[in-house]
């Protein structure tokens, strides 16, 4: 797996275990939403500045986004869409 895969694996496995939306990291990292969902799918190729902010908001170690998956382990699913109604 390369390192832009366990980001992106990782990212969306700690965001959504937290319960929190890619809108809702964007705006707490100041990072814009499309980049973000951009570094869940791979497409962007971000700083460790920013892998620090985004962890930091996270409230995980920076180490915490490069983690190995365990060996057969299932891909993290995404939220589920549309706004929670409160």
């Amino acid at each position: 797996m390369t390192g832009r895969a366990l980001v992106a694996w990782n990212l969306r496995r700690v965001r959504v275990a937290a319960g929190i939306s890619q809108e809702r990291l964007a705006a707490d990292a100041g990072v814009d939403r499309a980049y973000l969902g951009g570094l869940e799918r791979q497409t962007e190729n971000p700083t460790v500045d920013l892998l620090d902010r985004v962890a930091s908001t996270l409230q995980v170690p920076l180490a915490e986004l490069f983690m190995q998956p365990a060996e057969g382990e299932t891909a993290p699913q995404a939220l589920r869409g549309g706004r929670r109604r409160g």
